[in-house]
């Protein structure tokens, strides 16, 4: 039986991006908005665009606290986002 190989070390855990996904669309336009932070898949023109409000204003608010995203923690991350959704 194979033994296991102990961790050298606990990772930290990272967010690398965001993927958002709207299931809305009724008409045959593909619509798909790549960023540094979130790729955004799908959706009606409405949803896809409320979906690339939050990406921005996401970004928005990491720049105002003076952070990348890969020095958040994940938890800050979702906080983050969050509060975009809701504004």
């Amino acid at each position: 039986m194979p033994s296991r190989k102990p961790r050298s070390s606990q990772s930290t855990p990272q967010v690398a991006g965001f993927l958002g996904v709207g299931l809305d669309r009724t008409d045959e336009t593909r619509r798909v908005t790549e960023s540094e932070h979130f790729l955004l898949l799908g959706g009606s023109a409405e949803t896809h665009e409320k979906m690339q409000d939050v990406a921005i204003r996401f970004v928005e608010k990491l720049k105002t606290k003076g952070k990348r995203l890969q020095d958040t923690c994940p938890q800050e991350a979702l906080d983050i986002l969050r509060d975009s959704m809701r504004s």
